[in-house]
């Protein structure tokens, strides 16, 4: 199924990277002809009456508040203008506990949500896992501390490849991104290039291949790092512009505590990464 209908998160501060991210997103859902709507949501703050002085600080931060959401707006309303896309936009005030259930709610609704990632951020990592494991819809992060590097045009994909029911899931979602790349590889993070690993990674390029989707496979060794490390490395030194790639392979209580592929990704992803759960 194409994408033809994408999703664009809008909470926090409009920082230059932010800014960016919101411009490369647009083109991203330009390049795939998709119409985009943009949530902005910001914290509602419950204050007791009281009297208000010239230059109390919480009617300042009040008014900051209120001014981000709309800067972040009016970036995106910009940025639509000159893709010369569809676009719509809405805005909200919520409780702060609920911002990632409403996210999700929307993202339901959408096939695919384009999530700037601000690097090692808790409430990005809670919006994000809100998105995976209540939209039931793919993400595709945006880095926003590689966001002037970053093209719209995803020509070059890596599949992060691990045999999982997840992974797969990442593969199907991702097919309109995959049939319209230039160059799609599939990456398997082993030791060794056991019987099982061999034939798993073909079995996955003969499915694409029904597909159109011409892949090559192969697999790199780990070498005492951990995978998600493997996997940025290995994405910036081949020219990748985009992951595809299963989230929480293990139990998501395990990779909340002990860390993961998943939260190193989302932590800091290293160029485009579309996830799904």
């Amino acid at each position: 199924m194409p994408i033809k209908d994408v999703f664009l998160p809008l909470v926090g501060q409009p920082r230059g990277p932010a800014l960016v991210a919101i411009e490369k997103c647009v083109a991203v859902a330009a390049d795939l002809g998709a119409r985009i709507t943009a949530l902005a949501l910001e914290e509602d703050v419950f204050e007791r009456p009281k009297v208000m002085l010239p230059d109390d600080r919480a009617s300042v931060q009040a008014g900051r508040q209120a001014s981000d959401m709309h800067q972040l707006l009016n970036a995106f309303s910009n940025a639509a203008s000159r893709a010369n896309i569809r676009a719509q936009s809405r805005s909200g005030k919520v409780p702060a506990d609920q911002i990632g259930a409403i996210l999700a709610e929307h993202a339901r609704f959408s096939d695919l949500t384009l999530v700037p990632v601000k690097p090692h951020d808790s409430r990005t990592e809670a919006i994000i896992e809100a998105l995976l494991f209540e939209s039931g819809r793919p993400l595709l992060l945006c880095p926003e501390h590689r966001a002037d590097e970053l093209r719209p045009e995803v020509e070059n994909v890596v599949i992060a490849w691990d045999h999982s029911a997840r992974a797969a899931r990442a593969a199907g979602d991702a097919l309109p991104i995959l049939q319209a790349a230039t160059s799609v590889r599939v990456l398997t993070v082993a030791e060794d290039k056991t019987d099982a690993v061999l034939q798993s990674g073909a079995a996955l390029v003969d499915h694409l291949r029904e597909h159109g989707v011409f892949a090559s496979f192969e697999t790199t060794k780990g070498g005492g790092s951990s995978t998600g490390k493997v996997l940025g490395s290995w994405a910036n030194s081949h020219g990748i512009d985009a992951i595809v790639m299963g989230a929480y392979h293990h139990s998501r209580l395990n990779e909340i505590v002990w860390g993961g592929v998943t939260k190193t990704v989302i932590g800091q992803p290293p160029c485009w990464v579309m996830i799904s759960h």
